[in-house]
C-alpha cells in the first residue's frame, strides 16, 4: 500500500525528495517500517528515507535500520540521566514487560546510546530531538548535547513541551528558555533552528 500511495504522490509531485515514518507509536515497535523502507529503496532508491523513533528498541534494531536502506534517523532522548528521564514517562514496557520510571529510564537510555553509537558507524545522519520540559530537564540540556556530539549525532533539535497528558502539570517554556537551551547545546553540536 505504501509504495501505491507513493508512487501517486510522485505523480502529483515529483519535486518530494523524502519519505518518511515517524509513527504512529513507535516506529520500531513492528517490523512494518522497516519493510516498508526495503520496498521503498528498492523501487524509489533516490528518495531519501526518514525514520524518527523513540529508541527503545534502536540498539537491536540498528543493523536491521542501516539494511533496509534509512538515509536519516531521528532520536527523540529527553535525558541522558535515569532520574531525570524517570520523571518523564512513569514506566516503560520492553519485550512485554512493565518497568516502573526508573528501571525504565535506564533501559530506555542505554539502548538509545549503544544504539545511536552503532547507527552513527554505518554514516546515517542522526538527529536528536528533546522535548523541553523546563522544571524537568530544562538544566540538562547542555549534557544531553555534549554526550549526543561525541557520539556522532550531526544535529539537535529542542522541542517545546506542550502540556497533555501526562505533562499536563508542567507549562511549556518560555521563549527566553528555549533560546537559552539551544545556546546550551550549541557549546557542543549544531542546533536546529
Amino acid at each position: 500500500e505504501s509504495i501505491n500511495i507513493l508512487e501517486k504522490a510522485l505523480k502529483i509531485c515529483p519535486e518530494i525528495k523524502v519519505a518518511g515514518i515517524a509513527g504512529p507509536g513507535d516506529t520500531l515497535a513492528t517490523d512494518a517500517a522497516l519493510k516498508t523502507f526495503r520496498l521503498i529503496d528498492k523501487r524509489f532508491p533516490d528518495l531519501i528515507k526518514c525514520m524518527s523513533t523513540n529508541g527503545l528498541l534502536l540498539n537491536e534494531k540498528a543493523d536491521e535500520i542501516i539494511d533496509a536502506g534509512v538515509d536519516s534517523l531521528t532520536v527523540t532522548v529527553n535525558a541522558i540521566d535515569p532520574e531525570i528521564e524517570a520523571k518523564l514517562n512513569k514506566f516503560v514496557i520492553y519485550h512485554g514487560k512493565k518497568y516502573d520510571a526508573l528501571e525504565g529510564a535506564k533501559i530506555l537510555i542505554e539502548n538509545q546510546l549503544k544504539g545511536l553509537e552503532k547507527v552513527a558507524k554505518s554514516g546515517i545522519t542522526l538527529k536528536v530531538n528533546t522535548v523541553l520540559v523546563p522544571r524537568i530537564n530544562g538544566k540538562h540540556i547542555g549534557e544531553i548535547a555534549k554526550k549526543m556530539a561525541s557520539i556522532g549525532v550531526e544535529i539537535y533539535n529542542i522541542i517545546p513541551l506542550i502540556p497533555t497528558f501526562e505533562l499536563a502539570n508542567e507549562r511549556a517554556p518560555y521563549c527566553f528558555e528555549i533560546e537559552q537551551a539551544r545556546k546550551d547545546a550549541e557549546e557542543h553540536i549544531k542546533v536546529f533552528r
